[in-house]
């Protein structure tokens, strides 16, 4: 399955252990909204790319 993680800020360790379980065994991919200048289209032709997309805030 592939997996889309859509990240508001920078991840501290409790997201990082939070997504471990729905990461593994899959396809992951970031996508990093907090590093600014953000690529929107992209970001949906990611979102329709993936299996599942989960937004992290």
């Amino acid at each position: 399955m592939k997996v889309l993680h859509v990240l508001k800020s920078e991840p501290d360790e409790i997201l990082q252990k939070l997504m471990e379980p729905v990461s593994e065994g899959n396809e992951v991919q970031q996508f990093e909204l907090y590093k600014g200048d953000v690529d929107y289209d992209k970001l949906i032709e990611l979102a329709f790319g993936h299996d599942k997309v989960i937004c992290w805030w």
